[in-house]
């Protein structure tokens, strides 16, 4: 079974209505499409602040375990 990371996305409701969201564990553009229907339904986004999860690619976390060890 492959081991997922956790994701989470977190919501703050200001006492103004504005509404603050950040993710953790998603990287790359994987994060914009996670949240892009939320975003949708939420309304207009006045800012969007990537953070450092956002400019790392994926990475396959499989790996080769050579023959001998078996």
């Amino acid at each position: 079974m492959k081991w997922m990371p956790q994701q989470t996305v977190r919501f703050r409701i200001r006492q103004d209505g504005r509404v603050e969201e950040s993710v953790e564990g998603v990287v790359g553009e994987a994060c914009r499409l996670l949240t892009e229907r939320i975003e949708e339904s939420i309304g207009v986004v006045e800012q969007s602040t990537p953070t450092a999860e956002a400019f790392l690619r994926p990475q396959d976390q499989s790996q080769s375990i050579p023959a001998e060890l078996l």
